[in-house]
């Protein structure tokens, strides 16, 4: 079966979207056929993959078809007697091994499903098929293609939505961005995902879930570790004000996060080998302009040109280190992630 990591934090602007993308791509040129879902109702993914610019408004691609996670999800959620198939998934051109399971902005829709979901009572049976529908149709897709991983970009939101996506993850990540305000969604996090465990735990007890057609996740997702990135490096490093910031969330996971995690069985064994510090996968500096520049040519920054980013002498030699550096950090990430959920 594929390994499905969700990468989730409850603080915006951590890059999880540019994560999912340059992560699974990265992967995927690794032989392993990987597929990355927008879960994120605002559908930066999509649009990142897609090239839904001014003149390619995503509401023409959800015109023309129905290969979105909503509609593919709309059996079980619309209560239609149809069941659930395998989506059908958008590929790419350029790299044969991903695929995108685009998002839609009405996802969020959802979330009241979800929400009746977990305080079901026996008398609500129609909902009983809900908890275990995602999952289920991920695997079945991954089925279809032959894929070995999933990766899920997700809003960040503690949301019933969101508690149903990590929960019925195999892993997750926790992208994190050098500030007061990431240190405190961590924070935040001690107590979210044990309240989470706790619900689907008495979720999977429930008799009615038992007997639904579509099978929650018999484990828990493992916590892989997180990652720290947008931070502006000097000499190599992390400038001082950032360092401060990284040391303070890495010992938040290491002290707090992780203790919690491991008395629900949802945080995969240390070993140091698959880690810059405890816990933290690696560090990402802030590529802003690469990043911009990979966003407007639809390509990993990895394979950026000198045509698409239109740069000459100096600058665009620069460049070349700077997207070599890129390139050796998620070949790094990526390996570490495959050996972190063997």
């Amino acid at each position: 079966m594929a390994k499905i990591i969700a990468l989730f934090n409850n603080k915006g602007g951590v890059s999880k979207t540019t994560t999912t993308f340059h992560l699974g791509w990265k992967l995927a040129e690794k032989s392993y056929k990987t597929l990355i879902v927008d879960t994120d109702p605002q559908c930066n993914l999509t649009g990142l993959c897609l090239n839904a610019d001014k003149n390619n408004k995503l509401d023409n691609f959800y015109k023309e078809n129905k290969n979105n996670l909503k509609d593919s999800l709309s059996p079980v959620f619309s209560g239609a007697l149809s069941p659930l198939v395998a989506a059908n998934c958008y590929e790419f051109d350029e790299n044969q091994n991903l695929f995108l399971l685009p998002g839609h902005i009405e996802f969020s829709e959802y979330d009241a499903t979800y929400n009746i979901a977990e305080n079901l009572t026996g008398s609500l049976i129609m909902f009983k098929n809900v908890p275990g529908a995602l999952r289920n149709l991920l695997q079945m897709t991954a089925k279809k293609y032959g894929f070995d991983y999933i990766l899920v970009d997700m809003s960040p939101n503690i949301s019933a939505t969101n508690a149903n996506i990590l929960m019925e993850s195999d892993f997750f990540i926790v992208p994190c961005a050098p500030d007061y305000f990431c240190y405190m969604a961590i924070d935040s996090l001690t107590k979210v995902f044990p309240r989470w465990d706790k619900v689907y735990s008495q979720i999977k007890e429930n008799d009615v879930f038992k007997s639904a057609d579509y099978k929650m996740n018999s484990g828990k997702p493992q916590f892989i570790g997180t990652i720290q990135q947008r931070y502006r490096p000097r000499n190599g490093s992390p400038a001082k004000a950032f360092s401060e910031w990284i040391d303070d969330i890495n010992l938040l996971v290491q002290n707090k996060l992780v203790p919690v995690l491991k008395k629900c069985n949802m945080v995969v064994p240390y070993d140091s080998c698959h880690y810059d510090e405890t816990y933290n996968l690696i560090n990402i500096a802030d590529f802003n302009s690469l990043i911009a520049q990979s966003q407007s040519n639809n390509t990993p920054v990895f394979l950026l040109t000198q045509e698409q980013v239109q740069r000459s002498g100096s600058v665009w030699e620069n460049m070349k280190k700077n997207i070599e550096e890129f390139n050796q950090t998620f070949d790094c990430l990526a390996n570490r992630v495959i050996n972190a959920t063997k």
